[in-house]
Protein backbone atom coordinates (compact mmCIF):
# COMPACT_ATOMS: atom_id res chain seq x y z
CA UNK A 1 0.00 0.00 0.00
CA UNK A 2 1.20 3.54 -0.70
CA UNK A 3 1.66 4.70 2.86
CA UNK A 4 3.95 1.78 3.63
CA UNK A 5 6.36 2.67 0.86
CA UNK A 6 9.85 3.38 2.08
CA UNK A 7 11.94 5.31 -0.40
CA UNK A 8 15.35 4.47 0.90
CA UNK A 9 17.75 7.35 0.67
CA UNK A 10 15.13 10.08 0.58
CA UNK A 11 15.46 10.49 4.33
CA UNK A 12 18.87 12.08 3.88
CA UNK A 13 17.50 15.45 2.88
CA UNK A 14 20.48 17.02 4.56
CA UNK A 15 24.13 16.63 3.83
CA UNK A 16 23.45 15.88 0.18
CA UNK A 17 20.97 17.14 -2.33
CA UNK A 18 19.63 20.03 -0.25
CA UNK A 19 23.09 21.41 0.35
CA UNK A 20 23.40 22.31 -3.32
CA UNK A 21 21.42 24.62 -5.53
CA UNK A 22 18.37 23.81 -7.58
CA UNK A 23 17.40 24.60 -11.13
CA UNK A 24 13.76 24.80 -9.98
CA UNK A 25 11.94 26.58 -12.78
CA UNK A 26 8.21 26.88 -13.15
CA UNK A 27 7.81 23.47 -14.78
CA UNK A 28 5.70 22.58 -17.83
CA UNK A 29 3.15 25.33 -18.45
CA UNK A 30 0.66 22.65 -19.52
CA UNK A 31 0.89 20.87 -16.18
CA UNK A 32 0.79 21.85 -12.53
CA UNK A 33 2.33 19.31 -10.19
CA UNK A 34 1.18 19.36 -6.59
CA UNK A 35 1.99 16.97 -3.77
CA UNK A 36 -0.43 15.31 -1.40
CA UNK A 37 0.49 14.00 2.02
CA UNK A 38 -1.19 12.17 4.86
CA UNK A 39 0.07 14.92 7.17
CA UNK A 40 -1.78 17.51 5.02
CA UNK A 41 -5.50 16.64 5.25
CA UNK A 42 -6.59 19.50 2.96
CA UNK A 43 -4.47 18.06 0.15
CA UNK A 44 -6.39 14.80 0.53
CA UNK A 45 -9.72 16.64 0.38
CA UNK A 46 -8.68 18.38 -2.84
CA UNK A 47 -7.51 15.15 -4.42
CA UNK A 48 -10.69 13.32 -3.40
CA UNK A 49 -13.07 16.05 -4.55
CA UNK A 50 -11.28 16.96 -7.77
CA UNK A 51 -11.43 20.66 -6.91
CA UNK A 52 -7.91 21.42 -8.11
CA UNK A 53 -8.71 19.89 -11.49
CA UNK A 54 -11.91 21.96 -11.51
CA UNK A 55 -9.91 25.13 -10.86
CA UNK A 56 -7.92 24.48 -14.05
CA UNK A 57 -10.76 23.06 -16.15
CA UNK A 58 -11.00 26.12 -18.40
CA UNK A 59 -7.27 26.38 -19.00
CA UNK A 60 -6.30 23.07 -20.55
CA UNK A 61 -3.74 22.62 -17.77
CA UNK A 62 -3.36 19.10 -16.39
CA UNK A 63 -3.00 18.48 -12.66
CA UNK A 64 -0.43 15.90 -11.59
CA UNK A 65 -0.34 14.62 -8.01
CA UNK A 66 2.76 13.22 -6.29
CA UNK A 67 2.87 11.61 -2.84
CA UNK A 68 5.12 13.12 -0.17
CA UNK A 69 5.88 10.79 2.73
CA UNK A 70 7.64 13.55 4.67
CA UNK A 71 8.97 17.09 4.43
CA UNK A 72 12.30 15.73 3.27
CA UNK A 73 10.71 14.14 0.22
CA UNK A 74 8.58 17.22 -0.49
CA UNK A 75 11.74 19.34 -0.42
CA UNK A 76 13.41 16.94 -2.82
CA UNK A 77 10.52 17.40 -5.25
CA UNK A 78 11.02 21.16 -4.99
CA UNK A 79 14.77 20.94 -5.35
CA UNK A 80 14.53 18.84 -8.50
CA UNK A 81 11.66 20.89 -9.94
CA UNK A 82 9.42 17.80 -9.94
CA UNK A 83 6.68 19.61 -8.00
CA UNK A 84 5.49 23.19 -8.36
CA UNK A 85 3.71 23.07 -4.98
CA UNK A 86 4.73 20.95 -2.00
CA UNK A 87 3.84 20.45 1.67
CA UNK A 88 6.43 20.68 4.43
CA UNK A 89 6.86 21.75 8.01
CA UNK A 90 7.98 25.34 8.49
CA UNK A 91 11.49 24.58 9.74
CA UNK A 92 12.05 22.12 6.87
CA UNK A 93 11.04 24.81 4.38
CA UNK A 94 13.49 27.25 5.95
CA UNK A 95 16.28 24.67 5.79
CA UNK A 96 15.60 24.11 2.10
CA UNK A 97 15.38 27.81 1.28
CA UNK A 98 18.62 28.51 3.16
CA UNK A 99 20.36 25.74 1.23
CA UNK A 100 19.40 27.25 -2.12
CA UNK A 101 16.10 25.57 -2.95
CA UNK A 102 14.03 28.40 -4.52
CA UNK A 103 10.74 28.10 -2.64
CA UNK A 104 8.37 30.65 -1.13
CA UNK A 105 5.57 30.04 1.36
CA UNK A 106 2.43 32.08 0.68
CA UNK A 107 0.00 29.73 2.46
CA UNK A 108 -0.23 27.72 5.69
CA UNK A 109 -2.25 24.53 5.31
CA UNK A 110 -2.38 23.70 9.02
CA UNK A 111 -1.25 24.51 12.52
CA UNK A 112 -0.81 20.95 13.77
CA UNK A 113 0.45 19.12 16.77
CA UNK A 114 1.61 16.33 14.56
CA UNK A 115 4.75 15.17 16.32
CA UNK A 116 5.77 13.85 19.75
CA UNK A 117 8.30 11.41 21.13
CA UNK A 118 6.91 7.90 21.34
CA UNK A 119 7.98 4.71 23.07
CA UNK A 120 6.53 1.56 24.60
CA UNK A 121 6.00 1.18 28.31
CA UNK A 122 8.37 -1.78 28.56
CA UNK A 123 11.39 0.28 27.44
CA UNK A 124 11.37 2.12 30.77
CA UNK A 125 11.74 5.46 28.99
CA UNK A 126 9.68 8.06 30.82
CA UNK A 127 11.44 11.32 29.96
CA UNK A 128 13.74 12.84 27.38
CA UNK A 129 16.65 12.43 29.79
CA UNK A 130 16.09 8.67 29.63
CA UNK A 131 16.95 8.72 25.92
CA UNK A 132 20.67 9.07 26.58
CA UNK A 133 22.38 6.13 24.90
CA UNK A 134 19.16 5.00 23.18
CA UNK A 135 18.31 4.35 19.56
CA UNK A 136 15.73 6.83 18.29
CA UNK A 137 14.06 6.61 14.90
CA UNK A 138 13.56 9.94 13.11
CA UNK A 139 13.35 11.25 9.56
CA UNK A 140 16.13 13.78 9.13
CA UNK A 141 15.07 17.09 7.63
CA UNK A 142 11.47 16.87 8.93
CA UNK A 143 9.57 18.41 11.83
CA UNK A 144 9.80 15.29 14.05
CA UNK A 145 13.58 15.37 13.67
CA UNK A 146 13.73 19.04 14.66
CA UNK A 147 11.28 18.31 17.47
CA UNK A 148 13.69 15.67 18.76
CA UNK A 149 16.62 18.09 18.62
CA UNK A 150 14.68 20.70 20.62
CA UNK A 151 13.59 18.13 23.19
CA UNK A 152 17.17 16.90 23.62
CA UNK A 153 18.40 20.47 24.00
CA UNK A 154 15.84 21.11 26.73
CA UNK A 155 17.12 18.05 28.57
CA UNK A 156 20.75 19.12 28.33
CA UNK A 157 21.48 16.51 25.67
CA UNK A 158 22.34 16.63 21.98
CA UNK A 159 22.09 14.34 18.98
CA UNK A 160 25.49 12.95 19.93
CA UNK A 161 23.96 11.52 23.13
CA UNK A 162 21.57 9.26 21.20
CA UNK A 163 21.77 7.13 18.08
CA UNK A 164 19.41 8.61 15.51
CA UNK A 165 18.21 5.90 13.14
CA UNK A 166 17.23 7.69 9.94
CA UNK A 167 13.99 6.12 8.70
CA UNK A 168 11.02 7.49 6.78
CA UNK A 169 8.06 8.06 9.12
CA UNK A 170 6.10 4.82 8.51
CA UNK A 171 9.30 2.81 8.82
CA UNK A 172 10.15 4.51 12.11
CA UNK A 173 6.77 3.44 13.44
CA UNK A 174 7.40 -0.14 12.32
CA UNK A 175 10.91 -0.17 13.79
CA UNK A 176 9.54 0.85 17.19
CA UNK A 177 6.87 -1.84 17.07
CA UNK A 178 9.49 -4.46 16.21
CA UNK A 179 11.77 -3.32 19.04
CA UNK A 180 14.55 -2.24 16.69
CA UNK A 181 14.64 1.21 18.26
CA UNK A 182 13.86 2.42 21.77
CA UNK A 183 11.87 5.50 20.77
CA UNK A 184 10.53 7.27 17.71
CA UNK A 185 10.06 10.91 16.80
CA UNK A 186 6.58 10.29 15.48
CA UNK A 187 4.40 11.93 12.86
CA UNK A 188 0.63 11.75 12.46
CA UNK A 189 -1.33 9.90 11.28
CA UNK A 190 1.17 7.09 11.93
CA UNK A 191 1.72 8.29 15.51
CA UNK A 192 -2.00 8.31 16.31
CA UNK A 193 -2.35 4.83 14.83
CA UNK A 194 0.36 3.56 17.15
CA UNK A 195 -1.14 5.38 20.13
CA UNK A 196 -4.66 4.00 19.61
CA UNK A 197 -4.03 0.55 18.21
CA UNK A 198 -0.94 -0.80 19.97
CA UNK A 199 -1.06 -1.57 23.67
CA UNK A 200 1.64 0.12 25.70
CA UNK A 201 2.48 2.84 23.19
CA UNK A 202 3.09 6.15 24.96
CA UNK A 203 3.60 9.73 23.81
CA UNK A 204 6.07 10.44 26.57
CA UNK A 205 7.04 13.94 25.46
CA UNK A 206 4.66 16.45 23.88
CA UNK A 207 5.25 20.14 23.27
CA UNK A 208 2.86 21.81 20.80
CA UNK A 209 5.02 24.92 20.39
CA UNK A 210 7.84 22.80 18.96
CA UNK A 211 5.64 21.90 15.94
CA UNK A 212 6.44 24.34 13.14
CA UNK A 213 3.19 24.60 11.17
CA UNK A 214 2.34 23.11 7.79
CA UNK A 215 3.77 25.28 4.99
CA UNK A 216 2.52 25.10 1.41
CA UNK A 217 5.58 25.98 -0.67
CA UNK A 218 5.63 27.21 -4.27
CA UNK A 219 8.64 27.22 -6.57
CA UNK A 220 9.78 30.80 -7.10
CA UNK A 221 9.73 30.27 -10.85
CA UNK A 222 6.14 29.07 -10.71
CA UNK A 223 5.05 32.12 -8.69
CA UNK A 224 6.90 34.50 -11.00
CA UNK A 225 6.04 32.97 -14.36
CA UNK A 226 2.56 31.59 -13.63
CA UNK A 227 1.01 33.80 -10.93
CA UNK A 228 -2.55 33.12 -12.13
CA UNK A 229 -1.97 29.37 -11.90
CA UNK A 230 -0.54 29.83 -8.40
CA UNK A 231 -3.63 31.83 -7.48
CA UNK A 232 -5.85 29.02 -8.74
CA UNK A 233 -4.02 26.55 -6.49
CA UNK A 234 -4.56 28.77 -3.47
CA UNK A 235 -8.23 29.28 -4.38
CA UNK A 236 -8.65 25.51 -4.49
CA UNK A 237 -6.88 25.18 -1.15
CA UNK A 238 -9.21 27.77 0.33
CA UNK A 239 -12.20 25.81 -0.94
CA UNK A 240 -10.77 22.65 0.61
CA UNK A 241 -9.87 24.34 3.89
CA UNK A 242 -13.32 25.86 4.35
CA UNK A 243 -15.00 22.57 3.49
CA UNK A 244 -12.77 20.65 5.90
CA UNK A 245 -13.55 23.09 8.74
CA UNK A 246 -17.27 22.69 8.07
CA UNK A 247 -17.12 18.91 7.62
CA UNK A 248 -14.65 17.50 10.16
CA UNK A 249 -16.14 14.01 10.25
CA UNK A 250 -16.15 13.70 6.47
CA UNK A 251 -12.59 15.05 6.31
CA UNK A 252 -11.47 12.46 8.84
CA UNK A 253 -13.13 9.84 6.64
CA UNK A 254 -11.15 11.02 3.61
CA UNK A 255 -7.95 10.87 5.65
CA UNK A 256 -8.82 7.36 6.84
CA UNK A 257 -9.53 6.13 3.30
CA UNK A 258 -6.42 7.70 1.80
CA UNK A 259 -4.02 6.53 4.51
CA UNK A 260 -5.73 3.16 5.05
CA UNK A 261 -6.04 3.90 8.74
CA UNK A 262 -9.05 3.54 10.98
CA UNK A 263 -11.72 6.19 11.47
CA UNK A 264 -10.78 6.71 15.16
CA UNK A 265 -7.17 7.36 14.18
CA UNK A 266 -8.16 9.81 11.47
CA UNK A 267 -10.61 11.58 13.77
CA UNK A 268 -7.95 12.06 16.42
CA UNK A 269 -5.50 13.45 13.89
CA UNK A 270 -7.89 15.87 12.25
CA UNK A 271 -10.24 16.94 15.04
CA UNK A 272 -7.76 17.04 17.93
CA UNK A 273 -4.41 17.88 16.35
CA UNK A 274 -5.06 20.19 13.40
CA UNK A 275 -6.07 23.85 13.38
CA UNK A 276 -6.94 25.24 9.94
CA UNK A 277 -8.00 28.70 11.07
CA UNK A 278 -4.97 30.79 10.00
CA UNK A 279 -3.89 30.14 6.39
CA UNK A 280 -1.84 33.31 5.80
CA UNK A 281 1.74 33.22 7.11
CA UNK A 282 2.77 36.18 9.21
CA UNK A 283 4.70 37.39 12.22
CA UNK A 284 4.12 34.34 14.47
CA UNK A 285 5.63 32.14 11.77
CA UNK A 286 8.55 34.50 11.21
CA UNK A 287 9.28 34.71 14.92
CA UNK A 288 9.15 30.95 15.40
CA UNK A 289 11.50 30.24 12.50
CA UNK A 290 13.90 33.00 13.56
CA UNK A 291 14.02 31.48 17.05
CA UNK A 292 14.70 28.00 15.65
CA UNK A 293 17.19 28.98 12.97
CA UNK A 294 20.26 28.53 15.24
CA UNK A 295 19.46 24.80 15.36
CA UNK A 296 20.06 24.56 11.62
CA UNK A 297 23.49 26.11 12.02
CA UNK A 298 24.44 24.23 15.17
CA UNK A 299 23.55 20.84 13.71
CA UNK A 300 25.26 21.51 10.38
CA UNK A 301 22.01 21.34 8.44
CA UNK A 302 22.86 24.37 6.30
CA UNK A 303 26.03 25.40 4.50
CA UNK A 304 28.76 27.01 6.58
CA UNK A 305 28.22 30.50 5.18
CA UNK A 306 24.41 30.31 5.29
CA UNK A 307 22.18 32.70 7.19
CA UNK A 308 18.92 30.88 8.02
CA UNK A 309 17.55 33.77 10.11
CA UNK A 310 18.16 36.08 7.18
CA UNK A 311 16.20 33.74 4.89
CA UNK A 312 13.01 33.83 6.95
CA UNK A 313 11.68 36.94 5.22
CA UNK A 314 12.69 35.55 1.83
CA UNK A 315 10.70 32.39 2.54
CA UNK A 316 7.47 33.83 3.91
CA UNK A 317 5.13 35.81 1.66
CA UNK A 318 2.20 37.30 3.57
CA UNK A 319 0.78 39.19 0.60
CA UNK A 320 0.30 36.85 -2.35
CA UNK A 321 -2.66 34.91 -0.97
CA UNK A 322 -4.28 37.83 0.84
CA UNK A 323 -6.62 38.60 -2.07
CA UNK A 324 -7.87 35.02 -2.10
CA UNK A 325 -8.25 34.32 1.61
Amino acid sequence: MERRQFLRGTGAAIGGSLLVGCAGGGGDSGTVTVDYAYYNPVSLVLREKGWLEAAFADTGTDVEWVLSLGSNQANEYAQSGEADVSSTAGIAALMARTNGVPITTPYVYSEPEWTALVTFEETGIESVEDLEGSRVAATRGTDPYFFLLQALDDAGLSEEDVEVVNLQHPEGQSALVRGEVDAWAGLDPHMAELELEHDGAELFFREPRYNTYGFLNFLDGFLADRPEDARRVIEAYERGREWAIGNPTATAGILADASEMSEPVAERVFTQRNDLSEPIPGEPHRELLADLSPILEREGLVTDDADPAGNVDDLIDSEFASEVV
